[in-house]
């Protein structure tokens, strides 16, 4: 009953609208009036609303599921006894500390990577430029730029122009490719882009037909044939790829014959336009600047990350991308993690990209994540127990692989309920003071000031690691500023979280891409 297109339901309504209309049967004139007409045109209205009324289920359910948690955590923990309530303090006190820790030993170790890439980019400097292979020994890369251009329609022209024209790389050597797609013809812009195309010998322009996802374009790519290219680089529209991203990418390669894939870091650049921009920003330093090689360094494995990542040719056209996931990039990175691939981070393989400037855009973009990283971890915890097809897995990386795919899901949980038992504290016991606050949230029982102590310790290390490694569109002042309100974004990001499960329950599927300007 529920297999006819929503498409089809619309234009059968439409249809019955323009019809003339018989009022004494209220059916459509189409001649000689009939009964038969009745139980069709019945049955399309009750699929129309019934359609409607499961979005509307599907839509609403995350929200009210996630609301629900929140007040019944809390209604639990407000009915527990004194005893019950102590031994869930201090859980979840060394569960905060736990996670503070990891992630302050993580920024740590992720210093020695980047002091490592600006040795590197001293050195080349140094020697005026020089790098050290030669122009002839350098591999032939395919730049990947993948647009959805309704979204994109705006930027793609600037971007495609930034990169044939501010790309340092033999223009023998990199071919600059757009694959977009769009659900309806777009003019003049496809025309100029048609035109370009023309123009630089450089630039493949290539239209996907009948696509809906990143996935779909990237595939769509893979099966036009090789194209002669040694090394495959993914970028989001809206990515500048610093000029010297490509050199340092093909160096990385070539000082490494065992690396499959070159994640590089992501620099917010818009942080100009807005404070969440600002934010982002910071957050982007401490994740691709240091939490990414440090995680790498402590696990012993890396990934991609979705963009700014370069691949061999032919390991990318073999793993494709999986259209089905939420985040496909994140799941190919496993898929090619768990085929024993080899993945590393380069701090001097830099680009610059657009944050969100609205929380409705950002809101969309972390949802879309959130679930995709649960879809992702559900379909590849079997890494955590598997071996690869040749070799085995490291304890090292058994352990790094639960942290990745089972803590960081569980965490979101952690905060939230050791959020909902601090409320739970003020609605049993409201303070009539500032003193009796900080006494109540933070000192309540003996040794609670030790972890208290030792988990602000752990994040003023995180971003002490984060202000060193910090970009140049950032300032100290919005590091103060991130600091401020960083706790508070946790409790928001492990509500996102729980919103991601949510939707994942009731398999909500709609993909939204980032809004850019």
């Amino acid at each position: 009953m529920f297999s006819l297109k929503r498409q089809d339901v619309a234009r059968d309504t439409e249809r019955s609208a323009e019809a003339p209309t018989d009022f004494r049967l209220g059916l459509p004139h189409h001649g000689t009036p009939s009964l038969e007409h009745l139980p069709k045109r019945l049955l399309r209205s009750v699929q129309t609303y019934c359609l409607a009324f499961s979005d509307w289920i599907t839509e609403w359910t995350p929200p009210i599921l996630v609301a629900c948690y929140w007040i019944v955590c809390t209604s639990i923990f407000v009915m527990c006894s004194t005893d019950a309530i102590k031994v869930f303090y201090y859980f979840y006190m060394v569960a905060d500390l736990y996670i503070a820790l990891c992630t302050a030993i993580e920024c740590f170790l992720g210093a020695t990577p980047v002091r490592d890439a600006r040795t590197a980019a001293n050195k080349v400097d140094a020697n005026g430029g020089k790098f050290p292979s030669s122009d002839k020994d350098l591999p032939i890369m395919d730049m990947l730029i993948v647009a959805y251009l309704p979204n994109e329609k705006d930027i793609v022209i600037g971007q495609v122009m930034y990169a044939l024209e501010e790309i340092v790389y033999p223009k023998d050597k990199l071919r600059i490719n757009l694959v977009y797609n769009t659900p309806k013809p777009i003019e003049p812009l496809e025309s100029q882009l048609r035109q370009l195309e023309t123009e630089y010998e450089q630039l493949k322009v290539v239209k996907v037909l009948n696509s809906s996802s990143k996935a779909d374009n990237l595939n769509h790519f893979f099966t036009l044939g090789p194209t002669g290219a040694d090394f495959t680089g993914i970028f989001d529209t809206d990515h500048l790829p610093h000029p010297y991203n490509v050199r340092w990418a093909a160096e990385r390669f070539l000082k490494e014959k065992t690396i499959d894939i070159v994640q590089g870091r992501c620099v917010v650049y818009n942080t100009e336009k807005a404070f969440l921009a600002k934010m982002i920003a910071i957050e982007f330093d401490k994740i691709y600047a240091i939490a990414h090689p440090g995680r790498s360094r402590m696990f012993s494995f890396g990934l991609f990350c979705g963009s700014n990542g370069w691949w061999r040719a032919d390991v990318l056209r073999e793993l494709q991308m999986n259209g089905e996931m939420l985040t496909e990039d994140i799941d190919s990175a496993l898929r090619a993690y768990g085929s024993g691939k080899r993945a590393v981070h380069d701090m001097n393989v830099l680009s610059y990209e657009l944050a969100p400037t609205t929380f409705q855009a950002f809101w969309k973009q972390r949802m879309r994540w959130t679930q995709g990283w649960t879809q992702a971890s559900m379909v590849h915890a079997s890494l955590i127990w598997t071996n690869p097809p040749e070799g085995e897995r490291t304890g090292q990386e058994r352990v790094g692989l639960v942290s990745l795919l089972f803590i960081r899901e569980l965490s979101y949980y952690l905060v939230s309920q050791h959020t909902c038992l601090l409320v739970s504290f003020l609605i049993t016991n409201w303070p009539h003071n500032v003193a009796g606050f900080v006494k109540l949230i933070f000192f309540r029982y003996p040794m609670a000031e030790w972890f208290l102590f030792l988990t602000i310790a752990a994040l003023f290390a995180t971003l002490y690691f984060t202000n060193r490694v910090r970009s140049e569109f950032t300032s100290w002042r919005s590091m103060v500023a991130f600091s401020v309100v960083f706790t508070p974004y946790l409790v928001l990001q492990s509500t996102m979280g729980l919103y991601g499960h949510a939707r994942e329950l009731v398999k909500y599927s709609s993909w939204n891409p980032t809004a850019r300007a």
